[in-house]
């Protein structure tokens, strides 16, 4: 019996909920869904109902809740050791942790330049120095990762992984506000936009009638 449930935000702004869903996708690991509009006036409590950290996304394994997305990667990996989460080669598996975890605690500038928005028309907007360096550094590590570690696929290290699922939103940052790509990088984003589950996501974003002025950039 499924006991997973991913409780997310919108599909088209959250970012954060897109992660552990794609990864859970990908694995072919069964799970429910319960979507949250965010920045509503019920918004909060609902979410405190899940988890008492109070944001999305947060998964449910019977009497287990875990949160923040990177947490819930890393327990999935542990709760299904078959599916290959992080890459078999310690190396590789290193670098795939270190690119993660600077996913995940960094790129500042481009998360608060340009915000999540799958239903967006792509068109440039003017970037401070600090989103260019930010879009420099990602592309630098999408390259060496692919460069390295990518001959077993064309995801970063060959196969789908945890560093895919989290670097998945940045696709659409770079895609939406119509960022110059290299060549590596472009191949790696359109790889990602190729994926099942990515077009499903956005054909469900789509359909969402909430609209967050603040992310409407």
């Amino acid at each position: 019996m499924n006991t997973l449930t991913l409780v997310i935000g919108n599909k088209n702004y959250s970012s954060w909920s897109l992660r552990p869903w794609l990864l859970l996708k990908q694995a072919g690991i069964p799970f429910s869904e319960i979507v949250i509009p965010l920045y509503q006036k019920d918004s909060d409590a609902k979410i405190l109902e899940h988890s008492p950290a109070g944001k999305v996304p947060i998964l449910k394994d019977g009497d287990r809740t875990v949160w923040d997305s990177l947490a819930i990667a890393e327990y999935l990996n542990e709760r299904f050791p078959d599916r290959g989460l992080w890459p078999r080669e310690e190396g590789a598996r290193a670098m795939a942790r270190s690119i993660s975890a600077e996913m995940h605690s960094g790129f500042m500038d481009l998360r608060n330049e340009c915000p999540m928005n799958v239903r967006r028309k792509p068109s440039q907007i003017v970037l401070g120095d600090g989103a260019h360096e930010d879009i420099r550094r990602i592309q630098e590590i999408w390259t060496e990762c692919r460069s390295k570690s990518g001959k077993d696929g064309p995801f970063l290290f060959g196969k789908f992984s945890i560093a895919d699922a989290l670097y998945a939103p940045v696709v659409f940052r770079f895609t939406r506000y119509a960022i110059p790509m290299n060549e590596a990088s472009q191949a790696y984003a359109d790889t990602v936009l190729a994926l099942p589950a990515i077009k499903e996501w956005i054909d469900q974003a789509v359909l969402e009638p909430w609209v967050l002025k603040s992310d409407e950039k």
